[in-house]
């Protein structure tokens, strides 16, 4: 599966993106970010990583690696997770050398807008920590309305709880 936008490929994904999965999830950023310790520890996990993110035959998550469309080279990830009955959960990072050219917000609305065509979703839900503003950023250029404050509900990288910004959008936004 791809799909191809100007500037950006979100590709499926592939075991020889393991390694660079286990440099990107060992970035700082990265890390506090997204609770993915084992594809951070060593090569086995970081293509397990990959190899649930590839496998699509449960239904319940749609994964794409975004990619130099040039070069195929791994800028990134995008998962919509939980989907279920009409609703899912979007999750996105980039790697280091990819920040501040527009390009986790041009994934958030590509696959947004292909899950309320092609999956028939209804709701997509964005989380993050409050103390992530680039997220926020991304959640508000992609049209994802700030719906509240949840207080303590996720455990990040650093085990630390932080209150999370609740955003979402609806297949009825225009």
């Amino acid at each position: 599966m791809e799909i191809s936008v100007p500037g950006l490929l979100l590709r499926s994904w592939e075991l020889t993106d393991a390694a660079e999965v286990m440099a990107a999830m060992r970035e700082p950023a990265i890390a506090q970010w997204n609770s993915t310790p084992s594809a951070a520890a060593g090569m086995e996990g970081a293509r397990e990583w990959v190899r649930r993110r590839a496998d699509w035959s449960s239904g319940d998550h749609a994964s794409f690696a975004l990619a130099e469309p040039s070069t195929r080279a791994l800028l990134g990830s995008i998962s919509l997770h939980r989907i279920y009955d009409g609703d899912a959960v979007i999750g996105y990072w980039t790697v280091a050398p990819a920040r501040g050219r527009g390009l986790a917000a041009l994934a958030v609305a590509t696959v947004t807008g292909w899950a309320f065509q092609r999956l028939n979703l209804h709701r997509i839900e964005l989380c993050h920590a409050v103390a992530n503003p680039s997220s926020c950023r991304v959640a508000e250029k992609t049209g994802y309305a700030l719906e509240g404050t949840l207080r303590e509900s996720h455990r990040y990288g650093d085990k630390r709880r932080y209150d999370e910004h609740l955003h979402a959008r609806l297949a009825t936004d225009e």
